[in-house]
């Protein structure tokens, strides 16, 4: 912002300036001079009224600084990006060069070291100028020059969006720089002041740093870089005199413009040359150069090295979207300012250094892997991804990479679709982005809450594709309503009964959605909560039946939190960036800090790491480890492929990759952008490269067992069920936490109709939750009677309607010894039984 120049004034109102002046300039004579003697016996004015209203000291302030974000590369601090209204860079009297302090001196105050603040001669000499003259002259000293400085510092913090601002705005701006005899008064005092209460080499030193140098260049330093690419403290005579020169008339005189056909190269930057050597002269006449070093000056031709100040997230390549992370959070936390515009122009002024969070060492990894896998734009696929990663325990971002180019510029997003300026890892308020549907990445609050409520990871669920109706799903949030549901699985033979570890594994939607079924929604969704999953635009998180299988949307940032928080036992603490901000004045301030939770208890937290291992190790995420350090993570796909994600996460880093859609429904299984794969299957190997760098630099340990409770549940042994009516076993079975299945008809001994048996068999201990075959009885099988003992006529009686076989004899009075099948089985009439008979009874007598 650069302030609106004074309007000239005309003749009358010049004299009247002038009469106004010459009232207090006696006063100001003594005053000038000797700083220290009070001022006192002024007559009687509107001006010297003012005069006797000021404060004595003017309040110097901070000046406007540059905002820098850095970060971490080993011990090393990297600059990332630089933000500025002025671009200023305040240096200490020691590092600005004699030549450019004899400069500013000769071309701008020669009594400067003699006066007490106010040079009555050059005020004097202003004033009639301004007079005779066409252009009003101010006559200001270094210190009433330093003076204006400040105050129009104070305007340039003002806001200037409204209409109102602005005229607040221009108010302040007229008062600080405007030619009336009030203004120059109130001027004059604040400069006796500061002459007052700082020395002499202070002020200069001040004056250098604060004066403009045209457009957003501030401060001898910046304009030593800026226009010849050197220091303030390397300054030569030609290059200071040309610097002074533009403070004269910023405008007009600078020299970074080589098109001007007033002051441009052509014509050797001529009215800038002129006012130089003006001030060069000067130089000498004050004996601050020698015959041979005036000489050379005014020989060097003005040759700038224009070396422009890059500013902004667009300077931080591939770092550009998690620095735009970086400063929203400045610009969105009322602790930098009560109000947006506040927060802006502490953060474009305040002069802080940012340090953060990111991992140079990770983004390298994730820029790298990203533009490996993920072109920036792919035909008329609107494709996007991104890699974000957050330390467990603490928060802190390490890294945040995306297949676009960063940029703000309208003209160059408008350009390519390679461009974008919103950040696909973070909410709306800290990016622009709407998050995404999560898909199966959200099962992992439903397996939370199912653990919470006592099931275990081997209890099994009716894993089989079904109609639902939606209104048998508990929901204490809202009311589901009617109507009817059939979820289906992403891959075929799914079905079944799976344990939720095998519903975990597998990400088996059926499975999920049955556990859902006997679970709150509410609950489910309080559970994603707890571990810090919100919308990404900020609206209410849905609990209907599909959310659970994660229709939510969600950006990654969230996700990795909360993957985070499983890995940490639980404990899942708030996305951090910024790890120590220190203020143009050198005090440290507070950043922003994590918020650490207890999402849920450390044994279901525990559990759950367990179950997450599955993916991993063998399942849809499989390809992801090969570390050697336990991971546990979970893959998530959308109706038609439209956005696919793997989280993955050690104990001491936890990673989040997006690929998809931004807008539009390509099936993300049926492009192959890179490598000849498909981005579902390149997701692996994404976050393999992702997590191995974060492995061989943060190592990891193992996830803590479970207990057996939440691992193998609470067994239950399966109670005899034969001849009870199916309605009845079924009864019984559900109040053991079993779930009874209709099986077929079988040949059976029992009354046709009732139970005939089970599978598994009764006597056996399984998991709560496990289904049991229950089989009826068709009545076709009849139990043989007992005829061991009887006499084989006898027995050939009792089994008339079976096909009797006799082995030993065919004696009638013969004693049955044996029969197979054996007494009690149950086989179909005209079955055949052997009977084993023994010899005929020896008569009396015989054998003694």
């Amino acid at each position: 912002m650069s302030a609106t120049k004074p309007r000239a004034r005309g003749v009358l109102g010049a004299v009247g300036a002038f009469v106004g002046m010459s009232a207090v300039a006696g006063l100001l004579v003594t005053a000038a001079v000797t700083p220290a003697i009070a001022v006192t016996g002024m007559a009687a004015n509107d001006s010297i009224g003012v005069f006797e209203g000021l404060p004595e000291y003017l309040d110097v302030g901070q000046l406007a600084q540059p905002t820098t974000i850095y970060a971490k590369n080993g011990d090393a601090d990297v600059k990332l990006a630089t933000f500025y209204s002025q671009n200023r860079l305040p240096v200490a009297f020691s590092q600005i060069s004699q030549a450019a302090k004899d400069a500013a001196i000769a071309g701008e105050d020669p009594r400067f070291y003699s006066h007490g603040g106010v040079d009555i001669q050059g005020t004097v000499r202003g004033v009639l100028s301004t007079v005779v003259g066409h252009d009003v002259q101010g006559g200001s000293s270094i210190t009433q020059q330093y003076v204006k400085n400040v105050l129009l510092q104070k305007c340039e913090a003002m806001p200037v969006k409204t209409k109102e601002q602005k005229a607040k705005y221009q108010t302040c701006v007229d008062d600080s720089t405007g030619v009336s005899p009030d203004r120059k008064v109130k001027e004059m005092k604040y400069a006796i002041g500061i002459e007052k209460k700082y020395s002499k080499d202070v002020i200069l030193t001040g004056y250098l740093n604060i004066a403009g140098f045209g457009g957003s260049v501030y401060g001898v330093e910046a304009a030593a870089k800026y226009y010849f690419n050197t220091t303030a403290a390397a300054l030569t005579p030609a290059q200071a005199a040309s610097l002074i020169a533009i403070v004269n008339e910023p405008t007009t005189l600078k020299i970074d413009d080589p098109e001007s056909k007033t002051n441009g190269a052509a014509n050797g930057y001529a009215k800038n040359k002129e006012r130089r050597d003006y001030i060069l002269q000067k130089m000498y006449q004050y004996k601050k150069l020698t015959k041979a070093q005036y000489d050379e000056a005014v020989k060097t031709p003005v040759t700038p090295a224009i070396t422009p100040s890059t500013r902004g997230c667009q300077t931080a390549g591939g770092s550009a979207y998690f620095c735009d992370y970086v400063q929203r959070i400045i610009l969105n936390d009322p602790s930098f300012g009560a109000d947006d515009d506040t927060r802006s122009a502490n953060f474009l002024r305040g002069g802080y250094k940012i340090y953060t969070s990111l991992d140079l060492t990770l983004q390298q990894t994730a820029e790298e892997t990203m533009a490996s896998y993920v072109p920036r734009s792919y035909g008329d696929v609107q494709l996007g991804a991104s890699l974000v990663g957050v330390q467990p325990g603490t928060g802190r971002v390490l890294y945040m990479a995306q297949n676009k180019l960063y940029s703000g510029d309208a003209d160059v997003l408008n350009s390519s679709n390679e461009y974008t300026s919103v950040n696909y890892s973070t909410d709306l308020d800290y990016g622009g982005s709407n998050g995404f549907q999560v898909g199966s990445t959200y099962k992992v609050f439903t397996l939370a809450e199912w653990l919470k409520q006592g099931h275990s990871l081997y209890e099994s669920v009716n894993a089989n594709v079904r109609t639902y109706n939606l209104s048998q799903f508990k929901n204490s949030c809202v009311d589901v309503g009617g109507g009817t549901w059939r979820p289906t699985n992403d891959s075929p033979g799914e079905e079944g009964y799976r344990t939720a570890q095998s519903a975990t594994t597998l990400s088996i939607n059926t499975a999920f959605v049955a556990m859902a079924s006997q679970l709150d929604l509410c609950e489910i969704k309080k559970d994603a909560e707890a571990f810090g999953v919100h919308d990404a635009a900020g609206v209410p998180l849905k609990s209907n039946p599909a959310s659970v299988l994660g229709t939510n949307n969600v950006s990654p940032i969230t996700m990795a939190t909360a993957f985070a928080g499983i890995a940490n036992n639980g404990l899942t603490c708030t996305p951090v960036a910024i790890d120590k901000i220190i203020r143009g004045d050198g005090k440290e301030i507070a950043p922003p800090a994590t918020k650490c939770t207890q999402s849920v208890d450390p044994a279901v937290a525990k559990a759950m790491a367990y179950a997450l291992k599955g993916p991993i190790q063998g399942g849809t995420a499989a390809g992801t480890n090969s570390t050697g350090v336990d991971m546990l993570g979970k893959t998530g796909t959308t109706d038609d492929n439209k956005q696919l994600w793997l989280i993955a996460a050690t104990t001491k880093v936890a990673g989040a990759y997006w690929v998809g859609n931004i807008v539009g429904d390509t099936d993300m299984r049926k492009i192959y952008p890179t490598h000849g794969i498909s981005p579902a299957s390149a997701r692996t190997r994404v976050m393999n490269a992702m997590m191995t760098t974060a492995v061989n630099k943060y190592g990891g340990d193992d996830f803590a067992r479970p207990d057996t409770k939440l691992l193998q549940g609470a067994q239950v042994t399966i109670p005899d069920l034969a001849g009870k009516s199916p309605a009845d076993a079924k009864s019984i079975l559900n109040g053991l936490g079993l779930d009874g299945i209709d099986g077929t008809a079988v040949d059976s001994a029992a009354p046709a109709g009732t139970v005939a048996g089970t599978d598994p068999a009764a006597g056996t201990s399984v998991t709560k939750g496990n289904g049991v075959t229950i089989y009826t009885s068709n009545g076709a099988l009849v139990p043989l009677p007992n005829v061991v003992g009887q006499k084989l006529s006898d027995a050939q009686k009792a089994l008339s309607q079976f096909d009797v076989k006799v082995s030993g004899g065919n004696n009638k009075d013969a004693i049955v010894e044996a029969m197979d099948p054996g007494a009690g089985t149950p086989v179909k009439p005209g079955s055949a039984v052997t009977l084993k008979v023994a010899a005929a009874a020896p008569s009396p007598g015989v054998g003694k």
